[in-house]
């Protein structure tokens, strides 16, 4: 057997070296998720064991051959369960979607499975994966790797969760406002949402407007999140807007020398974001780290009123969200079925008007231009991944900071909405830990599709932090 904390990156050379058999990597996935999924719920919809086995022993005979399919080959991969594989129900973790098995995959999936991966199942996900809490009346809620207790995060919180626990050794992800990157703070795992248009997103109905999310890598190391990246980004003429680069680049070496480069430490834009105890100086804690590699950390300020920026996300968020919950509040008798932060998002999205969405796509592109100004200045711009520590998983969303009350569902992560407005790669790392042993994450920006410089910087600290990094969570 194939020991689970294996890298991912060291178990495809294990697996085409032949030191381990795929069978036997399927088997062990098997017991992982046989001794934690029942309690942390991160995984839904599995595929028959004896199915899967079949298919590591296809794997094998193939290897056998001399054939390889790729980096992931026999490697097993649960996908996010907003993205469609053929023969797995694509819930949405809604109770309206249906129960029959999707005929084809989404372009996400078929990329991993071209690259020889055997999809074992989903990852759980937030209904319309709406909320940084991954929680549905299809699945129920999916417990945090570090405490059961408490929310995983989302809404890639089931692919977080599975990753931490070594039920997977990679997952896939989306990100509109932070779902990549908030559970992986939360669960002491790396989570990077990509340049925008650089893990293209097909079909979709729409591939001119909705620019506002984008799929990317979730891992425990940043060479596994780059080697995955390399299979998700690419170039699709069916999103006219992607980048038009391989994603063979992100296979080349990570190391390198970050010394002299610039960190602005944007904290809490001068206390304009709720932030509770610990938070803070925990990221602080973690930026020293890149002082005693040679690099220069700066506070700085954001540039634009902050306020702005959150009224300019209302419209864009409402903008992108709200058709697609149009299409389960046709019927009447559905309402009732679609959660009320979703409904929420569809009325707010049905007052919109076409002048309201240009001003805020102005307001947008200030605001792009404004982060190019900083990057002038700086490399990278660090922020928090959450303003708060993963909360009771009983709760739907935090409804306060320190006092201050949340106006919106989302509002207490406002802080995950700078990267995305100005569509910048970012990367959450593990930035330590609460007193109860709780994680939290590191944000950290990069300039306009430097995606790889970002993945060497990422790199260089974990490095420098590997200890810290690979303290796994109780009972794994």
């Amino acid at each position: 057997m194939v020991y689970p904390d294996i890298s991912a990156n060291d178990l495809s050379q294990a697996i085409h070296s032949k030191q381990v058999s795929c069978r036997e990597v399927m088997q062990t996935t098997l017991l992982q998720i046989a001794q934690h999924n029942p309690q942390s719920n991160a995984l839904v919809s599995l595929a028959d064991e004896d199915v899967l086995l079949r298919q590591a022993d296809e794997r094998d005979a193939q290897l056998a051959r001399g054939e390889s399919m790729g980096w992931m080959h026999g490697m097993p991969q649960a996908v996010k369960d907003l993205f469609n594989v053929a023969g797995f129900r694509t819930s949405m973790g809604s109770t309206l979607t249906p129960s029959t098995p999707a005929i084809s995959d989404d372009l996400i999936a078929g990329r991993m499975k071209a690259a020889g991966c055997i999809v074992i199942g989903k990852s759980n996900t937030p209904e319309s994966g709406l909320g940084s809490h991954t929680f549905n009346e299809v699945f129920g809620a999916t417990r945090n790797a570090w405490d059961p207790h408490k929310t995983a995060g989302g809404s890639s919180g089931g692919a977080a969760v599975a990753v931490a626990q070594r039920m997977l050794p990679v997952a896939d992800g989306s990100d509109v406002m932070g779902s990549l990157r908030n559970p992986a703070g939360w669960n002491h795992i790396f989570g990077m949402r990509p340049s925008q248009g650089r893990v293209p997103a097909y079909p979709t109905k729409d591939v001119w407007i909705a620019q506002m999310g984008i799929e990317g890598p979730m891992a425990r190391s940043v060479r596994d999140l780059s080697m995955l990246l390399s299979i998700q980004a690419g170039y699709h003429p069916g999103a006219p807007l992607s980048i038009a680069q391989s994603g063979e680049a992100f296979a080349a070496p990570l190391d390198s020398d970050i010394a002299g480069q610039r960190i602005g430490w944007l904290a809490d834009l001068n206390g304009y974001l709720p932030m509770e105890a610990g938070v803070l100086d925990t990221c602080a804690q973690a930026l020293t780290s890149f002082e005693s590699m040679g690099c220069h950390v700066e506070p700085t300020e954001l540039g634009m009123d902050p306020a702005e920026a959150w009224d300019t996300w209302l419209v864009w968020r409402q903008a992108f969200v709200g058709p697609r919950i149009a299409l389960f509040m046709t019927r009447p008798e559905n309402h009732a079925q679609v959660k009320p932060e979703a409904r929420w998002e569809y009325e707010q999205s049905m007052q919109l008007s076409g002048p309201q969405l240009l001003a805020a796509s102005a307001s947008r592109t200030r605001f792009y231009q404004q982060m190019r100004v900083l990057f002038e200045r700086f490399d990278v711009l660090a922020i928090p991944s959450a303003q708060v520590w993963p909360f009771d998983v009983n709760i739907r969303w935090p409804s306060a900071i320190n006092g201050r009350s949340m106006d919106t569902y989302h509002r207490w992560m406002e802080v995950v909405i700078y990267a995305t407005l100005a569509g910048l790669p970012c990367i959450s790392v593990p930035a330590g830990f609460s007193q109860d042993g709780l994680p939290m994450g590191l944000q950290l920006i990069g300039k306009p599709q430097g995606d790889f410089a970002l993945l060497q910087l990422a790199h260089a600290y974990e490095q420098a932090n590997l200890d810290m990094i690979r303290q796994r969570p109780p009972g794994v």
